[in-house]
């Protein structure tokens, strides 16, 4: 805990404390957050807000306890250490923070809007409810890091540094997507960032993620932290067989992998209850360590994943994380989502655990920003996606040709089209054309 005359700095801490400890029964304790003001520069009196007064006016300690029993669990499995047990943060960061999950909010409601108009084809998986996981391991990780994901990319795209355009463009098959057009909503890629995109297949990235994690340290030159390779699954591919296997070979070459299982409690209409005999998958590595976070907590997730990149990064092997979110949308856009849980279950989530509305309520609660702040902020990013949709729809389509750049390895970037495998002759045969 932080000491009463510890100076921030006009910095917000919270406090996100450890559970490593057992009680008698056991089980493992529930964390709570605690946030803190100390030393303010400001000069007022928060006597009446906080568990700690102060003769004078300025801030000495201001307690204020969020009521948040279950909402910040950290459990720690097979370590000896574990996440910081304070989040410092500051005004421009919290903002930072509410306007880019803000603006994937925005984003995926517009999504389901076109695709419901017919805008949008094909298979398409929103993220809304999920935006803290993105945010807060962009928040940690550098453009150094790999990042690999499943089908439900759109909001990681955005994160990994796209802009808007890029993806609804992307998504209405546009030459200014992010992918040209090609890759539709479930195969985002940005090479420059290091993000090799979505996977359609349940649970191929994890392979993939493994081999991006074994080209960091092979190519590693011995200076510094490895970069590390983030690979995100649902709960719904984490009985996979190849998680496993991919999981094994990265713990045997001990490399910079973090096996991330972003548990948004449904996999497709099956409940994690229903598919899993153990539902704890931050214990799924066997002897490769885990730790289990909230992931709708954007700075736990933050926290959780800087400790997560050291980890990896000082060469001590993968380790697995289970950041627990809810998504709001069903599985895709075909499915409605309530035939397997009711809305009352999802207003219950949307009016308990908001990812978004988490982050407001800090900010008003610590005076880093005030509500009518934050709506400017908000009418800003409607306004933004809204300008977004625009372009994006004014966006020409691919040129034909284009559909043959990119297939083979050897055509990256030459749009060279081989004629013995593209395009081959069939009025000549084996035998010059001539019939035997």
């Amino acid at each position: 805990m932080i000491s009463p005359n510890r100076s921030t700095s006009l910095d917000l801490t919270f406090s996100i404390l450890l559970a490593k400890k057992k009680s008698r029964s056991g089980d493992l304790l529930k964390v709570k957050v605690q946030q803190l003001v100390a030393d303010c520069v400001q000069v007022r009196t928060l006597a009446a807000l906080g568990e700690c007064s102060s003769s004078r006016n300025v801030v000495v300690c201001s307690h204020f306890s969020f009521a948040l029993d279950g909402h910040v669990v950290t459990w720690v499995c097979g370590l000896d250490e574990g996440p910081a047990e304070v989040a410092v943060t500051n005004r421009e960061e919290m903002l930072g923070y509410y306007q880019m999950m803000y603006t994937m909010r925005r984003m995926e409601i517009t999504n389901d809007n076109e695709y419901k108009a017919r805008n949008i084809r094909g298979f398409c998986h929103l993220y809304d409810g999920q935006e803290a996981v993105a945010t807060g391991v962009e928040a940690a990780l550098d453009r150094s890091d790999s990042w690999i994901t499943s089908y439900r990319n759109h909001c990681i795209m955005l994160a990994r540094g796209a802009e808007v355009k890029d993806v609804l463009a992307e998504l209405f098959g546009k030459k200014d997507g992010a992918t040209g057009g090609k890759g539709g909503s479930m195969h985002f890629y940005n090479k420059k960032n290091n993000f090799y995109g979505g996977q359609g297949i349940v649970g191929a990235q994890v392979p993939v993620g493994a081999g991006l994690a074994f080209a960091s340290k092979y190519n590693h030159d011995g200076e510094g932290l490895m970069p590390c390779a983030i690979t995100m699954f649902g709960d719904g591919a984490a009985n996979q067989g190849q998680v496993f296997e991919a999981s094994n070979m990265a713990a045997l070459w001990k490399l910079p992998a973090i096996f991330c299982i972003e548990n948004n409690q449904y996999g497709m209409g099956t409940s994690t209850q229903r598919s899993s005999n153990n539902t704890d998958y931050y214990t799924y590595g066997n002897k490769i360590p885990g730790i289990k976070c909230d992931g709708n907590d954007v700075l736990a997730v933050r926290e959780c994943t800087k400790f997560l990149k050291t980890w990896c990064g000082e060469g001590k092997g993968p380790i697995f994380v289970e950041m627990n979110t809810y998504r709001y949308h069903g599985h895709s856009m075909s499915d409605p989502g309530v035939t397997y849980r009711n809305r009352d279950e999802i207003s219950q989530m949307r009016a308990s655990r908001d990812p978004i509305e988490l982050v407001k309520k800090r900010m008003i609660e610590a005076e880093l920003a005030t509500a009518d702040e934050i709506k400017e902020l908000e009418k800003k990013v409607r306004a933004e996606v809204v300008k977004a949709t625009k372009e994006a729809k004014a966006s020409a389509k691919p040129d034909e040709a284009s559909a043959f750049v990119g297939v083979y390895a050897d055509e990256q970037g030459k749009n060279e089209y081989p004629p013995f495998i593209r395009f081959p002759d069939y009025t000549k045969s084996l035998y010059n054309g001539k019939r035997q």
